[in-house]
């Protein structure tokens, strides 16, 4: 026997999430409630790989969590999630790409969540020719943009300096990719 929702009300509302709370039959048969957070647009995460073989990490103060190192992401704001993901990367760093490969789809804390997010390889980079970024990264809380050797980035987060899950999973995917991982 699978889940069965028997009811579901919207506990909270705004434009970036929806937090509902689903009366449920589990698995086992035994009755419960279930509180699911929806994101009302997917977000997109972009691994930027320039010539060298360095990733583009960000440095990010986080509500949640403090400062977090990441890769480029943000909210699609119901954008294609290309332009989305070209939005951010300029947003976020100043820089642009040539070259966007699409590396699929994830979802995001699929336990308590609905969340779909776009995982993108940015290659082909330069520095977008007006780039006034400066305002973006104040409003995201970005303190950092570095460019580290993929290698380097694994070595981050085997050592947990990069805990952010989505940044870890983009990588995964591009290392895959780009046949790193074997």
């Amino acid at each position: 026997m699978g889940w069965v929702t028997r009811g579901s009300e919207t506990k909270y509302e705004n434009a970036w999430i929806r937090v509902r709370e689903d009366r449920v039959t589990g698995p086992a048969g035994e009755d419960g409630i279930y509180g699911v957070v929806t994101m009302q647009h997917p977000a997109v995460f972009i691994v930027a790989v320039d010539d060298e073989d360095r990733v583009c990490l960000v440095t990010i103060d986080r509500y949640t969590v403090g400062n977090s190192t990441e890769i480029p992401a943000g909210g699609s704001d119901g954008e294609d999630p290309l332009a989305a993901a070209k939005r951010e990367l300029r947003e976020e760093t100043g820089f642009e790409a040539g070259d966007w490969t699409p590396l699929g789809t994830m979802n995001a804390l699929n336990g308590i969540a609905e969340a779909v997010e776009h995982v993108f390889l940015a290659r082909d980079l330069r520095p977008a020719a007006d780039a006034d970024f400066a305002e973006a990264q104040a409003e995201e809380g970005i303190k950092a943009i570095s460019w580290v050797p993929l290698e380097s980035v694994l070595s981050l987060i085997a050592e947990g300096t990069i805990t952010d899950g989505e940044t870890i999973a983009a990588i995964a995917k591009a290392g895959i990719l780009l046949g790193r991982f074997r």
